[in-house]
């Protein structure tokens, strides 16, 4: 095993999509857990899964992800507009005397229930995603989320995903957050230890990268990153992390043979074994950064 040290939860994230967020996350899960740690991994990517192919899961339990929308007893509202007032989403409106509720719009934060003076209003279920988990290789514990074609909110379902796979016992998780800085990646990275931000030295993923670090500034997470397809482009993220004092934690150059075995669906330490010592040394020097923050900012350590 990789030392005897509390749990500790490391998502991976980038700013921009294409940067080989899943390839980092699924080859570090495969490592640790093929050195005898438990691992739990999350696809928290819910609008586009692909981990699973890279893991090949057998998934054995499944849970539908709901969110609770308004039903509005006609009968007894008055039209006061409370309602309408007190929705920051506009998800419910009166027209008239007639209120009108638009599911799409509904983050189902059950206001416009406890604000109803008439009582008129109640919740139902709404279906915009379903959950699954299995175990996956090296005997993973492995979890997804899948969000319904067409339905607008990820992070209910990225949310939901998070607290099923508590259940695990696992002393290491990963989570394989969405590209970019939005809501999901926020609620992915959200209670996490420590953020890899996963980049490539283009003009374009430095300007992403800069985002994803700020988001995680705000969030106060330490963060470290992995620069993929190193040797193209120029040395501007490296020298943004230099003047920024972030750990650059791992380079895995532009080679093709790393490309053919990825559209294989094949981990970089399948590709190239002698990655194993790489990814290990990735995670202790996590650990590393990790202890270092929580010692500089006075938190507790992990």
């Amino acid at each position: 095993m990789v030392g005897d040290k509390d749990n500790i939860i490391i998502a991976v994230a980038s700013g921009k999509g294409g940067t080989g967020k899943t390839t980092v996350a699924t080859s570090l899960a495969k490592t640790l857990s093929k050195a005898g740690n438990r691992v739990t991994y999350l696809d928290c990517d819910v609008e586009a899964p692909n981990a699973h192919l890279f893991l090949t899961p057998s998934f054995d339990q499944k849970k539908d992800v709901n969110v609770f929308i308004p039903l509005v007893d006609e009968g007894k509202c008055t039209a006061c507009r409370r309602c309408a007032e007190i929705c920051e989403f506009h998800a419910i409106v009166v027209l008239g005397e007639n209120p009108l509720v638009f599911p799409e719009l509904c983050h189902g934060c059950g206001s416009c229930t406890l604000e109803c003076p008439e009582g008129a209003i109640t919740e139902i279920p709404k279906p915009i995603g379903v959950l699954e988990k299995g175990n996956a290789a090296m005997e993973i514990s492995f979890g997804r989320g899948i969000l319904n074609v067409g339905e607008p909110m990820a992070v209910p379902v990225i949310s939901q995903l998070k607290n099923w796979m508590t259940q695990r016992k696992s002393r290491i998780v990963i989570r394989d957050a969405p590209p970019g800085t939005s809501c999901p990646v926020v609620e992915s990275v959200r209670g996490a230890d420590f953020v890899i931000l996963v980049t490539e030295p283009t003009p374009f993923g430095l300007h992403d990268l800069k985002l994803a670090v700020q988001l995680t500034m705000d969030i106060g997470i330490p963060r470290g990153v992995v620069i993929n397809r190193d040797g193209v482009g120029d040395t501007g993220v490296e020298d943004f992390c230099q003047e920024s004092d972030i750990p650059i934690l791992m380079r895995i150059p532009l080679e093709r043979k790393i490309g053919e075995g990825i559209a294989e669906g094949k981990n970089l330490i399948d590709i190239h074994p002698e990655y194993e010592q790489l990814f290990l040394k990735l995670f202790e020097d996590i650990r590393n950064e990790t202890l270092e923050y929580a010692t500089l900012s006075g938190k507790s350590t992990i």
